[in-house]
């Protein structure tokens, strides 16, 4: 389970990013680097985790033009970055997969944010609701060759169905039981976000900010386990 559970490096500064890290130890040996962190020196800590044999999820969520995305990407693969997110539009789905051809980069796509409901979408100007959008970019991205996609976990069940069991469906919007939701719309507990089928699973906030991280972190695993 330690390489299927993914803790969001949600925080401001590198110094505390060191310190969630050095908190988790061994418990964990997975990390998602954001904007947030990215923008405050995140992507040299990056390859400093992934050269101490961490995987890193970068979750920059590329889009652009063909050309722009797939210099990224490579780029990126040259970090011996784990993941990378894509928004998942066909043709930047089609330029980075051709580009991170030959390394070891899982590329996702995103398809519909969790923070977004079927709302939302209507006042972004979509006439599909959350679940017919991501159904429909799922599929996309099995099309373009994408090795798996972002998706909320009460999503999770019905997606695999169109992705197959080959694509790898990470989920955040993860919240045990009990926890704040924050922002997130459509959340999982851990434990029936993999029974639901979910590949991996992002927890930022639930352990990020737990008094005591590497608990949290270990009460998530041993839950997802049971599952």
């Amino acid at each position: 389970m330690r390489n299927r559970l993914i803790v969001g490096l949600d925080v401001p500064t590198l110094t505390e990013a060191d310190k969630v890290v050095a908190a988790l130890g061994d418990t964990v040996s997975f990390y998602k680097i954001g904007h947030q962190l990215a923008f405050a020196g995140g992507l040299s800590f990056a390859r400093e985790l992934a050269g101490s044999g961490k995987k890193i999820f970068l979750d920059m969520k590329l889009l652009d033009i063909d050309n722009t995305v797939a210099k990224g990407v490579e780029n990126i693969a040259r970090m011996g970055m784990t993941m990378l997110t894509i928004h998942a539009y066909p043709k930047a789905m089609r330029a980075a997969v051709q580009a991170a051809e030959g390394s070891g980069l899982t590329l996702l796509g995103v398809t519909v944010l969790t923070s977004m409901d079927d709302a939302d979408l209507k006042e972004a100007g979509y006439a599909l609701t959350a679940r017919e959008l991501v159904r429909k970019r799922v599929a996309q991205a099995r099309e373009a060759g994408m090795g798996g996609v972002v998706c909320a976990p009460t999503e999770v069940s019905e997606m695999r169905e169109v992705a197959g069991p080959g694509m790898a469906l990470v989920t955040p919007g993860i919240r045990p039981i009990g926890s704040d939701h924050g922002d997130q719309k459509r959340v999982m507990t851990p434990g029936d976000a993999i029974r639901a089928g979910g590949s991996h699973l992002v927890v930022a906030r639930p352990i990020v900010a737990a008094q005591d991280p590497k608990a949290a972190a270990q009460s998530i695993l041993d839950e997802m386990a049971a599952a």
